[in-house]
């Protein structure tokens, strides 16, 4: 008898995801899987359950979780679903793991082997299983959309007979993986876009995408980057230095988009009061790390507030806003992370849990949490 993936129906009212595309069940067929996806579970994703069946998944129902080898979500199972889990059972999702040790305690205690795709390694043979990439990427893009919904004006400028509307301002704040994706449509749209990050890489990324760079260049800044390719955090003197630039920079932008996060952190206060006090009114500020406590003052999680006339969008689960788009490429990440899992021989499960791939990822296996982050054994512990 074959394996079955269980393709679960996200139970969050705001998310629109789902953790199997048409693709990914035709992907999962071939590896030798049965799949089994809950009813209705596509639907907010534009995928019907009937094309599912199409590619040979079965439509069942929250109860066939309970025969299921593999489970895969977008997001962290609840309480009750992961009691409608059988044990030993492999479950694989963005657990949002930081600050939620309990709940991991709780995947242990069920005998759940869980995996937060979220730490997948930023190597090369990750990069097709790197959901921050995939979900960060349609964040930026639908951050300037946000942005461009909000704002009462065009964003290129247009020489009419009627006279000419200037080209907005864009400021992206952070040039990771959303920023880059911000940077590069808001110049599709014809913005005139500057950026700002604090590792000395993004400098010449920023400028290859067109926009100008913006940044205090001093030796901290020289060496601002982790072996992991992540900003961390500068000194409280750079800092100061870098709020004083950034304050005189966005007093002249019509949108400011923000998009730093720290892992495991919250998220650092990028534009305060003062700085939004400064700007147009009707300038709009999108803040993409609303959720881990925002980047700008008076930012509401999910809510478009306005702030002394400053519009200020804090949107939840940005990419869930274009959830048929980030559902198609999570999906993908998902199952070339499970193929690594199965034996090309037998077609079947065979974890290893030495895998680079596990080791990084995996949370919990065998009663116990095993990543050392959240409590399990450290490299070298007996």
């Amino acid at each position: 008898m074959s394996e079955i993936v269980f393709i679960a129906k996200e139970t969050d009212a705001h998310e629109g995801r789902v953790a199997g595309s048409v693709e990914s069940v035709k992907k999962l067929k071939s590896l030798g899987f049965d799949v089994v996806v809950e009813a209705g579970a596509g639907l907010r994703s534009r995928i019907l359950d009937a094309e599912y069946e199409k590619v040979g998944a079965r439509i069942g129902s929250s109860a066939d979780a309970k025969s299921a080898d593999v489970v895969l979500k977008v997001r962290r199972p609840t309480d009750a679903e992961i009691a409608g889990y059988k044990s030993g059972a492999i479950v694989i999702a963005i657990m949002d793991p930081y600050g939620n040790e309990t709940a991991i305690a709780m995947m242990a205690e069920a005998g759940l082997t869980a995996f937060a795709m979220e730490l997948m390694p930023r190597i090369t043979r990750a990069q097709s299983m790197d959901v921050l990439s995939s979900q960060a990427n349609l964040a930026g893009y639908q951050a300037v959309i946000d942005a461009a919904g909000e704002y009462d004006r065009a964003l290129p400028m247009m020489m009419t007979a009627a006279g000419t509307v200037p080209a907005a301002k864009v400021f992206v704040m952070g040039a990771g993986v959303a920023g880059l994706q911000a940077i590069a449509t808001a110049r599709r749209l014809g913005a005139v876009v500057s950026a700002t990050d604090v590792r000395p890489a993004a400098k010449e990324q920023v400028a290859s995408l067109g926009a100008k760079f913006i940044a205090v260049e001093d030796e901290e800044f020289k060496a601002a980057e982790t072996a992991g390719g992540y900003a961390k955090e500068m000194s409280k003197d750079y800092q100061v230095k870098q709020a004083a630039l950034v304050a005189e920079h966005i007093a002249k932008q019509d949108i400011v988009i923000t998009t730093a996060l720290i892992p495991g952190r919250a998220a650092p206060r990028l534009v305060t009061r003062a700085m939004l006090d400064s700007m147009k009114p009707g300038s709009v500020v999108v803040d993409l790390a609303v959720e881990r406590g925002g980047n700008v003052e008076g930012a509401e999680a999910g809510k478009v507030v306005e702030v002394g006339g400053i519009k200020v969008v804090g949107h939840l689960n940005v990419p869930g806003r274009i959830a048929a788009s980030a559902s198609l490429l999570y999906a993908k990440n998902l199952v070339t992370f499970l193929e690594t899992m199965v034996s090309k021989e037998t077609k079947a499960l065979a974890l290893n849990m030495e895998d680079e791939l596990v080791k990084a990822t995996a949370l919990t296996h065998g009663g116990a949490v095993v990543h050392p982050a959240f409590g399990g054994a450290k490299e070298g512990d007996k």
